[in-house]
């Protein structure tokens, strides 16, 4: 029976232990037992000179998780994988995780139809910043970030308007960092 392992690697080498997993199991014959690896990723939404871009990004860096039927030709396969530390789970040994939390892990359908999470946003400022509007009626204006708020993706800007400090509503993208 497989169930859901997770496998500590080096981060910034979980696709190559991915993928180096995956081919020794068919060099070895043990596809069957191998049932799926898979690097946990989520999409970001960052600001990025005011435009909006979407990213994916390693949501557990230095971590795989794999679906194992768990024998000893497995466990040394991976384990003898270069970039592999080892196995979460007390002394090394390999600890099986819940299939629900895997799924909310990888972010399956079922599981995101159920908890439906919105996608995060990331910005390159933060309170206390000086920045610059870069479009609408406040135009080329700088002011200091008073407030963030990701859930309306709205940003407040304390802005200078005839030698007194204005808070303005903004999104997101209608502002930058000044350098």
């Amino acid at each position: 029976m497989s169930r859901w392992y997770i496998i500590h690697a080096y981060s910034g080498f979980e696709n190559k232990v991915r993928d180096a997993i995956l081919a020794e199991a068919k060099r070895l014959g043990l596809e069957q037992l191998v049932e799926a690896v898979e690097v946990p990723t989520e999409t970001v939404t960052e600001i990025k000179r005011g435009k909006k871009v979407q990213s994916e990004r390693k949501f557990m860096p230095g971590y795989v998780l794999a679906k194992l039927a768990m024998t000893d030709d497995v466990f040394h396969l991976v384990k003898n994988t270069p970039k592999v530390t080892g196995f979460l789970g007390p002394n090394g040994k390999p600890q099986a995780i819940p299939d629900a939390q895997a799924a909310r892990m990888l972010d399956t359908k079922d599981e995101t139809a159920a908890a439906a999470p919105k996608a995060k946003v990331k910005v390159d400022y933060e309170i206390g910043d000086a920045v610059k509007v870069l479009d609408g009626p406040f135009a080329s204006f700088n002011g200091v970030v008073e407030e963030l708020d990701f859930d309306r993706a709205r940003v407040k800007v304390s802005v200078s308007i005839f030698g007194r400090a204005t808070p303005v509503e903004l999104e997101f993208e209608q502002v930058e960092r000044v350098k």
